[in-house]
């Protein structure tokens, strides 16, 4: 007795379920507003902010004195100076996407972490290597620590595969960047989150940022706003590396 009604109960349920269905009209369900801005792709978006397309570092500065980026533009690329310092965006940027290529030199030496080393800050927040590291490294053949590698959120998150190419080839990062949110009192509200493609393979999903970058000890939290963008020069003995076609896209 109790089985059928049971099996009786689910019968009415699954009725009335599709006379509810059928009886409904398919536009309630229909969302005509906000529609999506329209945006041509060809080299870039035509909504993206262009942070390096060949010509001059003039949409970038010295981190630490704010003086005009140092490093050398030639040939529509721009290369590391090394002993000029860190450089980052005059424009301070939230949330966003950003496409940046970058090449390790076919002429690479070195090993491990001193190999074509250098760092993308997604926001710097302070002078050095104050800020969220991804790393930028010659991982191709080379071994290091996996949250080191390139492709890691450094020292927190390792790659979910290595996608790196050999020296002298041109390699890609495009990134979705959710920046931290801050309470009154500067504690944390929610965490940031980074989803990474190198070379168009996921390597970074959607992965939550446990704070700033450190070398040494945990990555920790402090409160800031919307942030530049950084450039490291890291200082190891290896060649420099370089870059081309960067641009962002406020989210």
């Amino acid at each position: 007795m109790k089985r059928t009604f049971l099996f009786n109960a689910i019968l009415i349920v699954a009725f009335n379920s599709v006379n509810a269905q059928q009886s409904a009209n398919p536009k309630d369900t229909e969302a005509w507003t906000p529609v999506p801005k329209i945006v041509s792709f060809q080299n870039t978006p035509a909504d993206a902010i262009i942070l390096f397309n060949g010509g001059n570092l003039n949409q970038w500065l010295t981190v630490k004195d704010k003086s005009a980026a140092k490093w050398t533009v030639k040939d529509n690329i721009f290369t590391v100076n090394k002993g000029t310092g860190n450089i980052e965006t005059k424009q301070s940027f939230l949330n966003y996407q950003l496409h940046i290529e970058w090449l390790i030199p076919a002429n690479i030496t070195g090993s491990g972490q001193a190999r074509g080393n250098s760092g993308l800050f997604l926001a710097s927040t302070g002078t050095g290597d104050s800020g969220y590291e991804l790393q930028l490294l010659d991982s191709y053949n080379n071994s290091t620590y996996s949250n080191g590698q390139a492709g890691s959120i450094y020292k927190q998150a390792i790659p979910l595969v290595n996608a790196s190419k050999k020296p002298g080839e041109w390699q890609s990062y495009d990134i979705v960047w959710t920046a931290p949110v801050f309470n009154d009192n500067g504690s944390l509200k929610t965490a940031a989150r980074v989803t990474v493609l190198h070379n168009g393979i996921l390597i970074q999903n959607n992965v939550e940022i446990k704070g700033e970058t450190v070398y040494i000890g945990a990555p920790f939290y402090k409160k800031h706003g919307p942030s530049p963008i950084k450039l490291q020069d890291h200082g190891d003995p290896s060649e420099p590396i370089s870059f081309r076609n960067i641009w962002i896209r406020e989210l």
